[in-house]
């Protein structure tokens, strides 16, 4: 068994990247087709719009979140840039607060400028513990 580290929060996409962008990706959820191994997969939401033809069911990726079937997040950032990589015209908002299983193992992961940056925090001393 593996080190997990837990992936808290869900990065929003916007606009939301249509079904036809998004159909063959391995990020998809486990019950539309995605790969398994991967640490995080694409928030689905489907919507029905009426139209003179009938009911059109719209299927977009409003977000990503981690997998919680397996939480082990090995190689999330790496995961959260081919995303990005792959939707260049879309802003990624939010970002994933991360655990691991080690006391002070704590670290945030958001896309800033294109790119997915992890940022671990930092300890101050207050002024007057000297």
């Amino acid at each position: 068994m593996g080190y997990i580290t837990y992936a808290r929060g869900v990065i929003r996409i916007e606009p939301p990247v249509p079904w036809g962008q998004i159909k063959d990706s391995p990020f998809l959820p486990n019950d539309r087709g995605g790969d398994r191994g991967l640490d995080i997969h694409l928030v689905i939401e489907t919507s029905e719009r009426e139209t003179d033809e009938g009911v059109l069911n719209v299927v977009v990726a409003t977000g990503i979140e981690e997998r919680h079937d397996e939480p082990r997040n090995y190689y999330i950032v790496d995961q959260l840039q081919q995303l990005v990589d792959a939707f260049p015209d879309h802003s990624f908002v939010g970002r994933f607060d991360c655990e691991g299983e080690e006391a002070g193992d704590l670290w945030r992961l958001k896309v800033v400028n294109g790119k997915a940056i992890r940022f671990d925090p930092t300890i101050t001393w207050p002024a007057d513990s000297e």
